[in-house]
């Protein structure tokens, strides 16, 4: 299966758009990798907490609600000016298969540091029936 890869930098309080979409909904992701890295490692204190959804946010929040169904991933990053502090970074994500467009959202509990992604998906083809469960589990999605 080929993998893509996204990364990019968001602001704290933004949410980037990685285009996904097809006009037959034919081509599945699932995640593989979910990393962050701080634009200005042990210069810049963060606390970031970066997020994956399935739709667009109207607001960037610092919660995590794992019974969230549009939530595909999850990841916290923490770090400190000066080589006393160790960063720490936890992440979680989602083995579910989507073929629609993804939202990832960044908050930093400490300031307004910008903060660095990278995102692998594992890429596949979907039957007709893998792609009407996702394509519909999408709408329910933005509709409910």
């Amino acid at each position: 299966m080929p993998i893509k890869t996204f990364r990019g930098l968001v602001a704290a309080g933004a949410q980037d758009t990685i285009v996904l979409h097809t006009n037959d909904g034919s081509v599945g992701y699932r995640i593989v990798k979910f990393q962050l890295f701080g634009q200005e490692p042990g210069i810049a204190a963060m606390e970031h907490i970066v997020k994956i959804y399935k739709i667009a946010q109207t607001t960037v929040t610092g919660t995590v609600d794992f019974s969230d169904q549009t939530l595909l991933a999850s990841a916290y990053i923490e770090d400190n000016i000066g080589e006393h502090y160790i960063s720490g970074i936890d992440v979680i994500f989602d083995n579910e298969i989507f073929n629609q467009d993804i939202y990832v959202t960044a908050f930093d509990a400490k300031g307004a540091e910008p903060i660095n992604y990278y995102i692998e998906l594992e890429q596949m083809k979907l039957d007709l029936n893998e792609n009407t469960v996702a394509t519909l589990k999408d709408i329910r999605n933005t509709t409910g």
